[in-house]
């Protein structure tokens, strides 16, 4: 596990990551498969709105919780 700090996935943001976006891609991933991108508090609604578009999202979590879920 690294020290970095996680950054926000939307293109060329470098802010802190604050949510996780949990997504997946039917046409690709079975039912229960998850993939994330990562949020800061600025981007967090247009990546949403950019996977709920397609059916893709799936929950949105703020970070500290998810990694408490994972136990990290």
């Amino acid at each position: 596990m690294s020290d970095e700090t996680p950054i926000c996935s939307a293109k060329g943001c470098r802010a802190a990551a604050v949510w996780v976006l949990a997504w997946n891609n039917p046409k690709l991933h079975t039912p229960d498969r998850r993939k994330t991108w990562l949020a800061c508090e600025e981007h967090r609604d247009h990546l949403s709105q950019f996977l709920d578009l397609r059916g893709f999202l799936k929950d949105v979590v703020l970070l500290s919780e998810w990694e408490a879920d994972a136990g990290f």
